[in-house]
């Protein structure tokens, strides 16, 4: 069983900063894309960032400039760097990873979320 466990999340004021860790662990493969989505009140999922086992990176337009994405494929995790903080940012994240649980079996996996307030 794989478990995709976050940290980092908080109450920060606007302009502040938030870093974000997600580590995968269990019993599989390897992990192929990692990555962030987030949600807020009464709205859909959105990606905020992802990257490739190789570090091929991708943002969602909102947070381009501001956050960045990387990853440490020897311990299977994800960090999330957030800068210039924003209300809007306010949101549960999600911790996503892609999962070869075998060579050829690639299963997405998702973290139990973590609340991020941006607000004075």
């Amino acid at each position: 069983q794989v478990q995709l466990v976050e940290s980092g999340g908080g109450l920060v004021q606007p302009g502040g900063s938030l870093r974000l860790s997600c580590a995968a662990s269990g019993s599989f493969f390897s992990a192929n894309a990692m990555g962030w989505h987030r949600q807020a009140p009464g709205k859909e999922r959105e990606l905020v960032a992802q990257i490739s086992s190789d570090g091929v990176t991708d943002y969602g337009d909102s947070v381009k400039g501001r956050f960045t994405i990387s990853r440490d494929n020897a311990k299977n995790t994800v960090t999330l760097e957030m800068n210039s903080l924003k209300p809007e940012d306010t949101a549960v994240y999600y911790c996503k990873a892609l999962i070869f649980t075998t060579p050829i079996s690639l299963t997405p996996y998702w973290g139990q979320g973590t609340q991020v307030t941006i607000s004075s």
